[in-house]
């Protein structure tokens, strides 16, 4: 099987929506159907982009730390799942229902086999 990452695109910050409790209960649902499946193999969600910490080399061996995410956007990466499916089309269907519970963009990319 193949695997892909589904990063969850959220809108720059904003208030939770009213029916957050009922977004999460729904979530949970849907990744307890797909571990019984078998898709679902690691999801995390992420806190916002100013608890970022953003590490570059740089030539002669400095290293560059700073705060804050690496790019200014109107949307960041709030949680991704990593999914396992026979083909795209298999992983979208599992997508196309999470974009239905979570109400939010989701960026679906492969893994590069090993």
């Amino acid at each position: 099987m193949k695997q892909y990452f589904l990063g969850v695109q959220q809108p720059e910050a904003g208030p939770p929506p009213d029916n957050l409790d009922d977004i999460m209960r729904d979530l949970a649902a849907l990744n307890d159907e797909m571990r019984a499946a078998g898709a679902w193999v690691f999801s995390a969600g992420l806190h916002a982009p100013s608890t970022a910490t953003v590490v570059q080399a740089r030539p002669g061996g400095e290293v560059l730390i700073t705060d804050g995410p690496y790019v200014e956007s109107k949307e960041y990466l709030a949680g991704f799942s990593i999914i396992a499916a026979e083909d795209l089309d298999a992983a979208l269907v599992w997508v196309g229902r999470m974009a239905s519970v979570i109400g939010l963009p989701i960026e679906v990319r492969p893994l590069v086999d090993e």
